[in-house]
This record gives C-alpha cells, structure tokens and sequence, in this order.
C-alpha cells in the first residue's frame, strides 16, 4: 500500500478544506443578500469577510460573492432559505438552516439524514429556543470585563467564550457571545467593533431554552448525526441543544 493512506488523509482534508471555503463564500453571499454589500454597515457581512481573509479567500472571490448577494451586476444571487426542525439522536432539539437553488432535491435529501438516524426524527420545536442577535467577539485584553461590554453594547446577555468552544476566539484573549434583541443586533455589533473587539460572527439565531442531560456517549451519537447534517453542501447553520 505504500503511503497512499497519507494522500487519502490529504485528499478528504482538502475536500474539508474547499467544503469550508465555499461554506464562507455563500456566508458572504447571504450577509450582503440580507443587509447590503458594505461591511460597514452590515456586520454580519464584516464578520464573514474577516473569516474568509483567515481562510486566505481571495479579494476576488469575495468581492465576487458580495456582488452576487447584494445583487449588483448581472450575477445575482437565486437562493431560498428553508428552515427544518426536528431531533437528534437522545431527543435533541435541533433547527437546521439550509440555503439552496433547489429545494426539490436538497429537501428529501435533509430529511433522509433524520430519518435514517437511528433515534433523529423531524418535528416542530422553535418553541424550544429563542429567536434572538447573536454576537461572538475577542478582544485582545484577557481581563476585559465582559458584563461591561455587554451593557454599554446594548446586549441583553453576555457568556464567556473560549477558543474550544469556537475556533475563531484566539487564545489567551477575552471571548465572549453577547445575545441582544434582534433589533439591536447591528448595533452591539458596532459598538464592540469600535471599542477594540473583533466580531467573528453576527447574526440571527436560535439559543435552546433548555439542554438535554446527557451520557457521554449519548453526547457522542448525537455529536455524529449533527457532523452528518454538517457536512451537507446546502446546510448553513445548525442550531442544537447540545453543550
């Protein structure tokens, strides 16, 4: 066999690797859909530029993709946004986001990932979370007082966090996710931008009122079948009442 074990291992992290730019590439695309083509003024599309330059996406391709999104030129972007609920293995709350060109194939093809889950089923469930602005930041000073900064942003909650929780959190800094009424979600945006944190991601989203108490082997069953969901080209954000 050789070492063709070692271009397999590499040929599925490149794989990986494209997955996740074109993941970053359609962020950018649905940010300047949503809020406008200048990063200025929509920090969910600063946010996702700033992750596709640390995943050393070309100036091309992203300027590419916030024209598309934005609708500037002739290339516009034709995309739907759908919204599955259901359950992971051990009744986990799950709310998958899916952008796609075609819902007739990309449909089935979610509900399939439930269905052949041994225990994932489909199933309303939005009354399990809240619907509310979603901030993660850094700043570079590991002592910043978080309760602080989420007052004087606007948030109406702040939560540490660290680098293994999200990748995007340097270490030895201070990370933190701030939850701010959907209203507000550009402004605490903004001004933890001008007051020296740097947004890794902003945007609308779904936090479980409630988590699951769980084995650590139920944790890893219901780990796998949300990698599997992951791992979709259509998914964009899954929401799950997973720690």
């Amino acid at each position: 066999m050789g070492r063709q074990w070692l271009h397999a291992k590499r040929a599925v992290a490149s794989m990986k690797k494209a997955q996740a730019t074109g993941k970053i590439v359609r962020e950018i695309m649905v940010a300047a859909k949503t809020g406008g083509a200048d990063p200025d003024a929509n920090a969910r599309l600063a946010a996702a530029v700033e992750k596709a330059r640390k995943e050393s996406v070309s100036r091309d391709v992203i300027e590419r993709a916030t024209r598309k999104g934005a609708g500037i030129g002739e290339d516009k972007l034709v995309m739907e946004h759908v919204t599955f609920e259901g359950y992971a293995p051990h009744k986990v709350p799950v709310i998958v986001e899916v952008y796609t060109d075609n819902v007739n194939r990309t449909a089935p093809e979610i509900r399939f990932i439930f269905r052949k889950a041994q225990l994932g089923t489909s199933g309303s469930n939005k009354f399990l979370f809240d619907h509310t602005g979603i901030v993660e930041a850094h700043h570079p000073d590991p002592n910043t007082d978080l309760e602080t900064a989420g007052i004087e942003a606007g948030a109406n909650e702040v939560e540490p966090l660290s680098h293994n929780q999200n990748d995007d959190i340097p270490p030895g800094s201070a990370g933190a996710r701030f939850l701010a009424d959907r209203s507000a979600l550009h402004t605490v945006s903004k001004w933890l931008a001008q007051n020296g944190w740097t947004v890794v991601t902003s945007e609308l989203g779904y936090v479980p009122k409630n988590f699951p108490e769980l084995t650590e082997q139920q944790r890893t069953e219901a780990g796998e079948f949300l990698q599997e969901l992951e791992d979709h080209d259509d998914v964009h954000r899954i929401w799950a009442a997973l720690k």
